[in-house]
Formats: C-alpha cells, structure tokens, sequence
C-alpha cells in the first residue's frame, strides 16, 4: 500500500503565506492548500492603501531572495508596487491551483493526529501540518473617542481607507503619529485645503532619501549581477546588524549615531521654534520604532498644516475638540491609530492536545518558542509569530529564515520519522525568561516610553537580539526542545 504524504495547510495568503506556498511547492509538495479570508492576496499589502503609503525597507531588499524585482520605480517602494509585486510572484509561481480565496478561520482543533479545521463559510477540512501566516498588524485598532459616531463628515481608519472620499481642497484630520499619520499627512500636504494632525506623543523621524529609479536603472536591473551589485549586500547586512545593536545597547556607538541623525534632523528641519519644541519627544530615540520620512518635517510647516498637541476629548458633528475647548472644523477624519498588536491568529479558536487552547497558552501575554512553535500545539508552525523581529528591516528576510528552521521540522513529519513535533513546555518558559530578561535590556524598556511594543506585563514583546542571533538561532533547531511523538 502506498505511504501517504501528510497533507498541509497553511493559512494567510501575504507574504509569508505566498512564501510558504512557493517553498512547498519548490520541495516538490502538492498535497497543500493556501486558505485566505479575503478575495484576494497581499496582507497588509491589499488592506492598506492609504495616501503616501511606502515600505521603509530599501526597495530591492524588500522582495524574496529567489525573486527579486528590477521595476522598483523608488528607493522606497511605493505601497502599490508592494502589492503588485505579490500579484506577480503568486500568479508566476502558479499558486491559484492551490488558493481558496473568501475562506476565513474560525476554529481549529487537533484531534486523533490531525488537525480539523472549519471555516466561517460552513466548510472543513483536515491537515497533518498547519502553518499559520496571519501576520502580525492586520486587525485595526479603532480608538475610544467619546462622540465618534456622531461626526456628520466622513471617518474611516487608515486600513480601511474609503478611495471615493474626495480629499482634494477639503478640511482633513489625522489621528494618530505613527508611520502611517506621518505618511498620509506628507501626501495630504498641499492638497488639503486644511490639513490637521493629532498628535498625541512626539515622534522621533530618522532622515531618509528616496528618490526614483531612471528607466535606464530599471533596464539595468535586468541584469542579476548589476543588481547584486547595486544591492550591496555586504554594507546592507552590517547597516541591519548597527541598527539591531543600537537597540539592544543603549550605549553603543551605532545608538549614538542614529539619536543625533534624528536630533539634528529635527534642529536643523523645522524652523519655528514653538513648533520644534512640539515636535520634541519625551523619549530617547529607537525607545519607539523608528519613522523613516523624507518630508513630514516639511509636510508640517506647509502653511495649511497645522500640529494639534491638545488631548482630544471628543468627536462633534462639526469635527473635534480638543481638552482646550477649541473645535477643530473637519470634513474628512483618518484614524492611523495602529493595530493590536497582541491578536496574531484571535479570534480564531484554536485546541490542541490534550484540550490545551490558545487561550490558555496566552492567558498573560502571547509567546511562542523562538516566535515558531507552542507545547501541545503539534505541527503548528508560526511565520512572524509572537516575540519576532519586528525592527525596521524586512519581514520578508525573516520569513525565510524562519522558514529555513520550519522546514526542517516538517521534514520528520513528512517522511514518517515523528507524527507530531512542537516545543516543549520547559522549553518554552526557559526561552521566554532569557528573552524577557533580555528585552528589560533593550530600548524599548529602558528609553522611557510607551509603545505597541510593550505587553501586557510592560516588556517589550520582541526580538531582544541582534539579527546576527537571529539567523544564527535560524540556522537549526535544538530537537532536544521538541517533543517529537512517533
């Protein structure tokens, strides 16, 4: 009688999910399939398309390693070319053969070996293995605003953006000064008749230049030796390796360099000093992830822009007021006030071993041994799971690592060597106490701010290392963590 191949599942259909599918397949695979909630694949990519949306990664080291992309018009890839990209390389590396689209997960359980899945739309299906590429900040945070059902003008979240609001010569407010408020208030500069930023804690803003690709670059780029070279890969690793020792090493010559470039960014951008001194953070910089932008300085001193540091303490019909009784006349209101970060796969109901429920495992806060694998949670396997790398480098980078170190625990699965494979409970608790310890170290902890980084306890819910120890940690598992069932 034949051996059959365990079947897989994997669940999301970004990034990581379209990598895992490639991966699969490229492993000679075929018994998988790629479930994805919407109509359509990107992630992130497809959910956010709002104004000045760009990627702060380097354009050409934001693509996989096995596909990179010459036609990248900017430095910084623009949001739209982002989600085109996936476009191509899910059409290109045939995976709508294996794709149900319009397909959300509600529950899952793990029963008699195998995993049962069922599905808003009433169907189920059954794996051996499931990887789970739901990402990280896909469910919007709406904020607590007292009034915010009754402004008579249009309100949306940044992730929800409605495209038929016209935007041209109307009175716009952005609530929130993340990435995404810096961005849309540096496209709405200008266009705006009125332009109105909510801040509600000062950001630190690292200069960056992004400027376009010529055709004759973009044609150049065709060659993978002139893009190779372009790349630069060698000063790319070392400038992530800095950039990840700042934040472990508050004192380090790579931290010091990256506060004054925002320092003096800041000094030598804005030219009112009441401004400047608003704009000022409380924080030390990299204490919150660090904003890339070319023009929000710029963006901000535009005569019809204007910075509201006011609490705001409600929505009215007419826009909002601020705890300094101003009102603040509005047509349009954009909420970029972020995502929670603590959802990962909730609200799905997930059950594994034993009765063991996601739930229980992340009463407290949400962990995963090396952001991969959970106790009695058998071949379930994460991409970008809890405690990740989440810094400003590419999540498409650290998918591949963390697919390289996946993949060599599906493998005893799929060749019968072990039936169930998940980290161990010890395991689990020894990892998480080295890296809490760890990130108390980091300066997210110590820079003296709040941020979506933090978790329930006030640690910060991340990657404490450098990316050096990351691919390091990648490079193979330590089986003696697993608990591998034959």
């Amino acid at each position: 009688m034949a051996e059959v191949t365990p079947r897989i599942i994997i669940i999301g259909a970004g990034m990581a999910g379209i990598l895992a599918g490639i991966k699969l397949k490229s492993a000679g695979i075929k018994d998988f399939t790629l479930y994805e909630k919407a109509s359509q694949i990107g992630g992130t990519w497809r959910e956010n398309t709002y104004p000045g949306l760009t990627c702060d990664v380097p354009s050409h080291h934001y693509t996989y390693t096995f596909e990179r992309n010459p036609t990248w018009t900017r430095h910084l890839p623009p949001g739209p070319e982002v989600q085109a990209y996936f476009v191509r390389v899910f059409e290109k590396y045939g995976l709508a053969a294996y794709t149900q689209f319009e397909e959300e997960l509600i529950a899952a359980s793990y029963e008699g070996g195998q995993w049962n899945l069922q599905f808003a739309s009433g169907h189920t299906d059954t794996a051996s293995i499931v990887i789970m590429a739901t990402g990280v900040l896909h469910h919007p945070k709406m904020p607590e605003i007292a009034g915010i059902d009754r402004f008579d003008g249009d309100i949306f979240h940044t992730a929800r953006w409605d495209h038929s609001v016209q935007l041209e010569g109307r009175r716009v407010g952005v609530v929130g000064n993340g990435s995404t408020g810096v961005q849309i208030v540096s496209a709405l500069a200008g266009i705006a008749s009125k332009l109105c930023h909510f801040q509600r804690t000062a950001q630190w803003i690292m200069p960056v230049e992004n400027g376009y690709f010529s055709e004759e670059q973009q044609r150049a780029f065709e060659d993978p030796e002139v893009l190779r070279e372009a790349m630069n890969m060698p000063e790319y690793l070392a400038s992530v390796e800095a950039y990840t020792q700042a934040l472990t090493d508050e004192n380090s010559e790579g931290a010091k360099a990256l506060g004054d470039a925002c320092r003096l960014n800041l000094e030598q951008s804005i030219v009112n000093p009441a401004l400047r001194e608003q704009l000022t953070p409380d924080h030390q910089p990299l204490c919150k992830r660090l904003i890339f932008s070319p023009d929000y300085y710029r963006a901000i001193q535009d005569p019809d822009a204007s910075l509201v540091t006011a609490p705001i303490e409600a929505i009215e019909p007419e826009g909002i007021r601020t705890a300094d009784g101003h009102l603040h006349e509005l047509d349009v209101i954009a909420l970029a006030t972020g995502f929670d970060a603590r959802a990962f796969m909730r609200p799905m109901r997930i059950c594994g071993r034993n009765g063991v429920s996601l739930e229980d495992l992340w009463s407290d806060y949400p962990k995963a041994y090396l952001a991969i694998s959970m106790p009695d949670m058998p071949n379930l396997f994460m991409l970008n799971g809890p405690n990740g790398p989440v810094g400003n480098f590419s999540l498409i980078d650290i998918a591949e690592h963390q697919w390289d170190y996946i993949w060599q625990l599906v493998e005893p699965v799929l060749t019968g060597q072990a039936k169930e494979v998940s980290c161990s409970y010890d395991a689990l608790a020894a990892y998480e106490e080295t890296r809490s310890d760890a990130a108390k170290q980091t300066v997210w902890f110590r820079g003296g701010c709040q941020s979506w980084y933090l978790d329930s306890r006030g640690v910060p819910a991340s990657w404490p290392w450098t990316y050096g120890d990351f691919v390091t940690a990648m490079e193979s598992p330590d089986l003696s963590d697993f608990d591998l069932v034959s």
